[in-house]
């Protein structure tokens, strides 16, 4: 049974870094929550590391520059993973071939195909129509408003050339301010399930755990998994990917999940219980919002 605390203090003693999910935690995608933000520079004032970890497809100095526009001060953070930069390498490698059809919103998805200065040998990615290409890169969907289901036929298309789609964030849906918006997450969920083979980075996939360790260790800190706390307000992501990394989580409930957890300042019990039951979820610890 999960244990509804009052702040983050009540337990942040316990852990000597935090990955902080951001979208419905620390911003709306609009404005950032100053509780959270004040949450976490107490946290970082005591002491504590605070990797942000992030299911959006830009690369990190992009996330930085969006934080910034929200109102998230830099002394809130230590550093950035974002599941963007964790796909983006992938893709480097030559995952998905060489002639990529993107999907995304052309402008503030742009920074995917930023060259990576880390990698050797790196493959030459150009941009071509889907008939033509080896492989998706999925930033997301091209209106996030529309149903998902408009892209069957061109996945159908896609499976039968068996491609790959390189997923770049994982979430199904994101609310930005009180629009909910469909993610890079669906059109995967959709390829999959028509047959294609969908590859995912963000969470709750291992390879950005994987980053966000690395983002630790060139702080200069090797801080062991029971060290480490993962907050986030998505059950089959920030929490989901917890559990499969054997990291301890906190739920906010407030976010995604707030009317089935119903959610005000604090969930209602039964109803939290009801949901992470249906989720299949057991965080350690739920908060409304971060505090």
């Amino acid at each position: 049974m999960t244990q509804i605390i009052s702040a983050l203090t009540d337990i942040s003693d316990r852990y000597q870094a935090l990955f902080v999910d951001l979208w419905g935690c620390v911003h709306n995608g609009i404005t950032a929550y100053p509780e959270a933000v004040a949450a976490l520079q107490a946290y970082r004032a005591r002491g504590g590391i605070v990797v942000l970890v992030t299911n959006s497809p830009k690369p990190r100095a992009g996330v930085a520059e969006q934080l910034s526009e929200f109102g998230v001060p830099d002394d809130a953070y230590d550093t950035i993973a974002t599941s963007g930069d964790s796909a983006r390498s992938a893709m480097y490698r030559g995952a998905i071939g060489e002639k990529v059809y993107f999907m995304g919103e052309p402008i503030r998805d742009a920074g995917f195909f930023e060259p990576l200065g880390i990698l050797e040998n790196p493959v030459n990615i150009t941009r071509v129509p889907l008939a033509e290409a080896e492989g998706i890169a999925c930033c997301g969907p091209f209106d996030p408003m529309a149903d998902p289901d408009v892209n069957r036929a061109d996945f159908l298309f896609a499976k039968t050339k068996g491609l790959k789609l390189l997923c770049a964030n994982p979430d199904i849906v994101v609310d930005r301010g009180e629009i909910r918006e469909w993610c890079a997450g669906a059109l995967a969920r959709i390829y999959t399930e028509m047959g294609g083979e969908s590859l995912y980075f963000g969470k709750p996939h291992p390879p950005i755990y994987d980053l966000a360790r690395r983002r630790l260790i060139a702080l200069g800190n090797s801080i062991p998994d029971s060290a480490i706390l993962a907050i986030g307000d998505g059950a089959q992501t920030d929490i989901l990917g917890a559990m499969g990394e054997d990291i301890d989580s906190l739920f906010i409930s407030g976010g995604l999940a707030a009317e089935e957890t119903k959610t005000t300042h604090q969930p209602d019990e039964t109803a939290l219980t009801i949901y992470l039951q249906k989720e299949k979820v057991s965080p350690q610890y739920t908060i409304g919002q971060l505090h």
